[in-house]
């Protein structure tokens, strides 16, 4: 199975972590974390990791950890379940 490489825009400091939905071709994601010390990113790799159902291991981050925009690769899981759970979680909020 081919993993799943996701784009993600991060919120740090939001009210809750939350999938927020889509803006462009980036996931956004609000995250009540700050972005200090490596915070966000690990509230990142938790938050998707129990988002996508997947242990913490499985979540990666392959470009911009210093940045906002992030690219996030997951193992273990097709790019379409992915997305199909990370709209799920939309609906949710």
């Amino acid at each position: 199975m081919p993993d799943a490489v996701l784009n993600i825009r991060v919120i740090p400091r939001a009210k809750r972590s939350a999938v927020a939905g889509r803006r462009g071709e980036a996931w956004l994601i609000r995250l009540q974390a700050p972005p200090v010390d490596g915070a966000a990113n690990e509230a990142l790799i938790a938050f998707l990791a129990a988002t996508l159902e997947v242990p913490k291991r499985a979540v990666t981050i392959i470009a911009g950890e210093r940045s906002r925009e992030k690219r996030v690769r997951v193992t273990g899981v097709a790019e379409v379940s992915a997305q199909e759970r990370l709209s799920a979680a939309t609906a949710r909020s």
